[in-house]
């Protein structure tokens, strides 16, 4: 999955650390887009050398990654403005981690600028990982979504999905957690909701961060009940069936816990 880097390590530990030119940056534009390389499958980012302004995010073994403030003057040929959607198409490794990590942490900052309790402007706190209101005092902290990753199985079969629109490929059920639900009944209501089967034996199987959606995806199995019905909800989905194990078409890569468990399930290993 993305996140599998090993042996490399994500440290997302706060320091106060101060940009330098042998430092990596990070610029994403007004959309969401990173300005990146990529050259023969390896993903790239800016020099801090480039940086006029901007903040520490993580580090990657002894590398360390800053998220510039404003538009790098970065005059190296081949960069230019990708999603990290593309990017997920093109490469992978630990950069793309890199990516997909730095865009939940600049989107979270992009959507943080003034204080919901008295407008004044957002600073960048300096102790730790937050957003300080120096105007009343308040400190907002990065926002993590949970939702859930749901493989319905019904004997030989796994309940495979199609978005209405947006990812092309095969998929499961997948939704994010409501106020007051637990994950269980998280996964009850949208395997409920988006294809009117009811499920029982609920069971975790593993997690994974996934900064596109700035989500922590939590996965589960499940049986559906014998006598349980598809009634797809066409809004959201395009397609929902029961497809035998030898039958199942995996996405094109490895990056997501959704490839993870139809392999598993694909593979007999479940």
């Amino acid at each position: 999955m993305i996140q599998d880097i090993y042996p490399s390590r994500l440290d997302n530990s706060f320091r106060n650390y101060t940009i330098t030119s042998e430092d990596t940056l990070i610029f994403f534009d007004s959309t969401g887009r990173i300005l990146s390389k990529v050259e023969n499958g390896c993903l790239s980012f800016c020099s801090g050398a480039e940086a006029s302004e901007a903040v520490y995010l993580f580090s990657v073994d002894e590398k360390r990654y800053f998220l510039a403030l404003s538009e790098p003057d970065c005059k190296s040929p081949g960069f230019v403005y990708r999603t990290v959607r593309q990017l997920r198409d093109i490469c992978g490794g630990k950069e793309l981690f890199a990516a997909f990590t730095a865009y939940h942490l600049w989107k979270w900052y992009d959507d943080n600028r003034y204080c919901g309790k008295c407008s004044g402007k957002l600073s960048y706190d300096t102790e730790e990982r937050a957003l300080l209101c120096k105007g009343c005092g308040s400190k907002i902290y990065p926002r993590i979504n949970p939702a859930v990753i749901v493989g319905v199985t019904k004997g030989d079969s796994l309940l495979i999905t199609r978005y209405r629109s947006g990812y092309a490929h095969n998929a499961l059920v997948a939704g994010f957690t409501e106020i007051g639900e637990t994950l269980e009944q998280t996964v009850e209501r949208e395997v409920m909701e988006e294809t009117g089967v009811k499920v029982n034996n609920i069971r975790y199987y593993k997690s994974q961060p996934w900064g596109m959606a700035q989500d922590i995806l939590v996965g589960f199995f499940c049986d559906a009940d014998d006598d349980s019905e598809i009634c797809m909800d066409e809004n959201e989905l395009k397609y929902a069936e029961w497809v035998k194990r030898e039958e199942i078409v995996l996405q094109p890569n490895n990056f997501s816990l959704t490839n993870e468990m139809m392999k598993l399930f694909k593979e007999k290993l479940l």
